[in-house]
């Protein structure tokens, strides 16, 4: 069988130089991402379209050599899924139609999920074909809180109080819609593993402006149930957590969700993460702005990430997705840098 760098650190064997991919691989910052998206009238269709995603997720490995691809998605697909109206402006980002108390009892019964989704699975089942034996491929989705304020909020926000709040006043409604998206989660990460990824990932992108009781239920619980529900039908798939902005609470989100491997944001101290357990591996968690700036700098913060991680399982990766902005040539010196020192 042949042996698989990323893979092999997620189930906890160090590398003697850590495998590495990035956060938003394929996008804006490619011109051969530009000119693919262009043949997609929107954003949703370029993910609805195999022959398109696999172009994209592709894009990336041919440019620098990169332990793993990503499938080319979006966390939003499952609300769109759902029957949630789900759109994306350009410059605005995406806009949701927000749900209601009464609205969430009626979400996914016209339609199974994942009939909707069968476009993104045949993605997956063709770049498992397309990619090298050595290279692992990553699916994903987003973890039920942050796809929920977005559902409820209509779009993004740095402190998404409207799901907050909805939370605190509506909690049997609330709980349902949780619910729905716990088990159509994990659905869909099980059909992306018997499609052929080797590893999923489940993004929590706004762990951050909650209070630990929150935490504990709109967080961890719901990643928890999601890492049972897929090993009960997948014994041992192996999942990365990346709660971003948990903090304080990233021991407690890796010990009581199960997840095999804990991304790290940029924001998070080495010192402090060296203080998780050492049996832990993590991933992480180089400033996307670094890469942006480059030089010296960014060399310097490299070598410091590696060397903090040096006596775990590491997978070096940005803290948060690569930017529009970042020059291509500094993506490769990164990647160098990394598998080469």
């Amino acid at each position: 069988m042949t042996h698989k760098p990323l893979l092999a650190t997620v189930l906890g064997e160090r590398q003697e130089r850590p495998p590495i991919w990035i956060m938003r691989q394929a996008g804006r910052y490619l011109p051969e991402y530009r000119e693919t998206r262009t043949k997609a009238k929107n954003f949703l269709e370029l993910c609805y379209t195999p022959d398109l995603a696999v172009e994209v997720s592709l894009q990336p490995l041919r440019r620098f050599d990169l332990d793993a691809a990503i499938l080319f998605s979006d966390i939003l697909v499952i609300p769109d899924a759902l029957g949630q109206s789900v759109r994306f402006e350009t410059g605005e980002g995406p806009i949701l139609d927000p749900v209601s108390v009464a609205s969430i009892s009626g979400l996914g019964k016209e339609k199974d999920p994942l009939e909707h989704l069968a476009p993104v699975l045949e993605t997956v089942r063709r770049l498992r074909a397309a990619i090298a034996p050595a290279q692992t491929l990553i699916g994903f989705c987003g973890s039920p809180w942050t796809v929920a304020t977005y559902m409820i909020g209509g779009r993004g926000s740095t402190d998404q109080a409207a799901a907050r709040l909805f939370a605190l006043r509506h909690q049997e409604a609330f709980t349902a819609l949780i619910d729905v998206l716990v088990q159509t989660s994990v659905n869909y990460l099980v059909a992306q593993l018997e499609a052929g990824a080797d590893v999923v990932q489940l993004f929590e992108s706004w762990a951050l402006n909650l209070d630990d009781d929150a935490f504990t239920s709109h967080v961890i619980e719901p990643n928890r149930r999601i890492v049972e529900g897929v090993r009960a039908r997948i014994p041992d798939a192996p999942i990365i957590g990346f709660p971003r902005g948990a903090a304080g609470n990233l021991a407690r989100y890796a010990a009581e969700t199960g997840v095999n491997a804990l991304g790290l944001d940029y924001a998070t101290p080495l010192d402090f993460a060296r203080t998780l357990s050492p049996h832990l591996p993590v991933q992480g968690n180089l400033d996307p702005l670094r890469l942006v700036a480059g030089g010296a700098q960014m060399d310097a913060r490299i070598d410091a990430i590696i060397a903090s991680f040096a006596d775990r399982p590491h997978i070096f990766n940005l803290g948060h997705g690569i930017v529009p902005e970042t020059p291509i040539e500094h993506v490769a010196r990164l990647v160098n840098r990394v598998k080469n020192g």
